[in-house]
């Protein structure tokens, strides 16, 4: 069974991409988009240029972690992804979390700015 808060349609991608706004911080950079949905899709997404498999699935894997632990609270009906850097390698997730609630709070995308 298919989680419903995931991106997965390339037409979702290319709509963001091309319709919606982007802030970068130093690991990572943020792609969102409004959907009027009732809830979010994520997609976290790391780029041959981070490294072979293990650096990008570790890469996905901090910026999830680090998503789940901020204490930033997300409003609902965004599509939003998430794209780790090339500098993201050999990182501790502490410094990934920083970038990533810095990178939000540039955005929209919170509850309380």
């Amino acid at each position: 069974m298919l989680k419903k808060n995931v991106l997965r349609r390339k037409s979702d991608f290319s709509s963001i991409y091309s319709k919606g706004k982007s802030v970068g911080d130093r690991y990572i950079v943020i792609f969102f988009k409004k959907n009027n949905l009732p809830y979010n899709r994520t997609a976290f997404l790391a780029s041959k240029k981070v490294g072979n498999s293990v650096k990008r699935n570790r890469a996905r894997r901090l910026m999830k972690e680090s998503l789940r632990t901020s204490d930033l609270e997300l409003s609902t009906g965004f599509d939003i992804i998430f794209i780790a850097r090339n500098t993201i390698s050999g990182r501790k997730c502490a410094e990934v979390r920083k970038s990533l609630e810095s990178a939000l709070k540039k955005t929209k995308v919170l509850l309380k700015q």
